[in-house]
């Protein structure tokens, strides 16, 4: 049996689960009186190998994300093999000893959480010379879990404004995640809305408000929800890769 045959099922899965959940996308987006291409899925791969990783880029998605910087390493070299050069996501946390290796492969960091990490991107950005800017979105824990990752939101217009004039950044925008969906008082739309709302009110105080068009925020459970609020950046993994496992 071909490598070719080996993969079919697992292309035929996928190509159906992206073209649900596109349909699904533009569902949302009619619901909210908005174009369709007005959101960017990135397929979240942190739970695949490169070769499943490879398929989707294949059905048509060239939006990547990984958790991890070296997931994003391993399987920009296993895909530039396969000649195939996807956009890299970083949706997890950029380890400051990590910065110099990562930022190359980056077409948009997600997790933008701190003085101290913008200070070090920015001091890499400017040994690297002319390069292009690194595209940022500020990190916003949108919750009172001490255990999720993201700046809180009183503290976010102080790391908005820095990024906003650091040199060798382009600030685009905010992320964040939704409350956990077994908690008693769970509610995606409100917790979207209230990233939607922060946003608008950190705009207003930049010198050019579309530093925060973006707003990645939605995964597979709840990214309707998302879209309804203002999302420009769904992040899904699991609804791309169900029935493989």
């Amino acid at each position: 049996m071909s490598e070719t045959e080996k993969t079919a099922p697992a292309r035929e899965r996928i190509a159906a689960n992206l073209a649900a959940i596109q349909k699904r996308i533009a569902a949302a987006c009619r619901q909210a009186g908005r174009q369709a291409d007005a959101v960017r899925l990135v397929a979240v791969t942190k739970y695949v190998a490169a070769d499943l990783t490879r398929l989707v880029v294949e059905a048509g998605c060239q939006d990547l994300a990984e958790s991890r910087p070296q997931s994003i390493w391993a399987k920009a070299a296993a895909l530039a093999a396969a000649q195939r050069a996807p956009r890299w996501h970083l949706v997890g946390h950029l380890q400051r000893n990590k910065i110099r290796r990562t930022l190359p492969l980056l077409s948009m960091l997600h997790s933008l959480d701190s003085l101290r990490l913008l200070e070090a991107i920015a001091a890499e950005a400017a040994a690297g010379g002319d390069g292009p800017p690194c595209d940022v979105l500020v990190e916003v824990n949108l919750t009172s879990d001490p255990g999720r990752s993201g700046v809180p939101v009183a503290e976010a217009a102080t790391l908005v404004d820095a990024a906003s004039q650091a040199p060798g950044i382009r600030l685009r925008g905010l992320m964040g995640m939704a409350g956990h969906p077994d908690a008693a008082d769970a509610d995606p739309r409100r917790d979207f809305a209230r990233l939607r709302g922060l946003r608008d009110d950190l705009a207003a105080r930049l010198p050019d408000p579309a530093m925060l068009d973006e707003l990645s925020m939605g995964m597979s459970n709840d990214f309707e929800a998302a879209i309804l609020e203002g999302a420009t950046i769904v992040r899904i993994g699991t609804a791309i890769f169900e029935g493989l496992r």
